[in-house]
């Protein structure tokens, strides 16, 4: 069974930033993408980054969020800058083999137990 555990969320003021931070175990190199889910909203995309270094985000947050895998297999992080408070919301990490799965169907095999984002002053 993969493992996925984020970190990195917090209390924020309008205008910081917060780095999140997810890793995924497995010997196998995985798709990995951020999701979030504010209250009594559905779950959406944010960003996602293939092991060879593609990525893409959510037009919501582009200029905003940089999404990057650092040298380890299956780390992962979520650079977020400017933030606002309609981006406090819980984050969810993604892990899956096929990057067309998240990036189009939104689905993945492997997610983490989410991490709190809160932007308020």
């Amino acid at each position: 069974q993969v493992r996925v555990v984020e970190s990195g969320g917090g209390l924020v003021q309008p205008g910081g930033s917060l780095r999140l931070s997810c890793e995924a175990s497995g010997r196998t190199e995985y798709s990995m993408a951020w999701f979030r889910q504010a209250p009594g909203k559905a779950r959406e995309f944010v960003a996602i980054a293939s092991p060879g270094g593609t990525t893409n985000v959510a037009d919501f947050v582009k200029g905003r969020f940089t999404i990057s895998r650092d040298g380890r297999k299956n780390s992962m992080a979520l650079q977020m800058n400017s933030l606002k408070p309609e981006d406090t919301a819980v984050y969810y990490c993604a892990a899956d083999l096929a990057y067309g799965r998240i990036a189009i169907q939104h689905q993945a095999d492997y997610w983490g137990q989410g991490t709190q984002v809160t932007v308020s002053s």
